[in-house]
């Protein structure tokens, strides 16, 4: 006797975050189990892929839709694009490693064709000659801090991150960009003793995380309850609120705030510079920057 058995439910709270569509061609069977078997970073058919860009993930979200853009631009790339979203720090690994990277089970080895992340990283790898150079200036971003809906705990200032009984979801320094704009604002607004606090005493004391992907992991930590806040890049509590999920922002002030810039260029052993050529004129053009304001990025001066 044959029986059909449900699907399980997923959770409720899992990336990958609604909005996302697989940039490839053919996506074959589907085979995606919330909590075993999801790549929310890694996007379309590396093995098809025609034009391959890696970029930082904390504006996972843009990236999809500047690659739908630039899709529309350039059709006979359509479905042939494979993009990441993962931290710079983990980027600058994998291309040391050949350009392999081990998810779970699966190892994938693809040459890029543009690398993005944080200017000073990407200045680095061209003085390395892992890029080409120049490097292309296109968004600027600023913290804040993410917190639950209702903001339950009262959070106002970066001092108040300190306080015993808030949890919290730290970018790991050693391989998130964003640790170095956090800690540097922390300083300013508190001193010294309050990055101790954040970054060394709350981890010690088991109320602070290191987070290995922060723009994934801080919102769904907050929603599944394991964490208060977390300091992230403004354009991602802006996100996750536009989808409608459960969490808010405090703004930070001037005085105390950091930005961020990314970059982005060629590598140096791109498959399709042309492509690559295409795709950094397009970061520069209307459409681009139409998509980073809708989140709260802008454009560098």
């Amino acid at each position: 006797m044959n029986t059909e058995y449900p699907a399980p439910t997923p959770p409720a709270v899992f990336p990958p975050w609604p909005g996302e569509t697989p940039p490839a061609a053919n996506p074959g069977v589907p085979f995606t189990v919330p909590e075993v078997d999801n790549m929310p970073d890694f996007h379309g058919n590396p093995a098809a892929a025609e034009f391959v860009v890696f970029a930082g993930g904390n504006y996972f979200f843009a990236m999809t839709e500047l690659v739908e853009a630039f899709q529309r631009q350039k059709p006979e790339l359509r479905g042939r694009i494979f993009f990441e979203t993962i931290p710079p720090g983990i980027i600058e690994r994998q291309l040391e490693n050949r350009n392999t990277i081990t998810v779970g089970n699966l190892t994938l080895s693809v040459q890029p064709d543009v690398v993005q992340a944080g200017e000073q990283r990407i200045a680095a790898l061209i003085e390395k000659g892992v890029l080409q150079g120049p490097p292309l200036r296109f968004l600027k971003n600023s913290l804040a801090v993410m917190v639950k809906k209702g903001n339950p705990k009262n959070i106002r200032t970066l001092e108040d991150l300190a306080k015993p009984g808030v949890r919290l979801a730290n970018p790991n320094p050693e391989t998130e960009g964003i640790a170095r704009q956090i800690q540097t604002a922390l300083e300013q607004a508190g001193g010294e003793e309050l990055v101790r606090k954040v970054y060394e005493t709350k981890v010690k004391a088991g109320e602070a995380f290191l987070t290995e992907i922060h723009h994934r992991q801080t919102p769904l930590w907050i929603m599944q309850g394991k964490v208060d806040a977390g300091l992230t890049w403004i354009s991602e509590p802006r996100y996750q609120m536009m989808v409608g999920h459960p969490v808010d922002f405090v703004p930070i002030p001037p005085e105390h705030n950091r930005e961020g810039i990314q970059a982005a260029a060629i590598a140096r052993n791109a498959r399709n510079p042309g492509a690559a050529r295409d795709w950094l004129a397009f970061l520069c053009s209307n459409e681009a920057k139409s998509v980073l304001e809708k989140f709260g990025m802008a454009r560098p001066q």
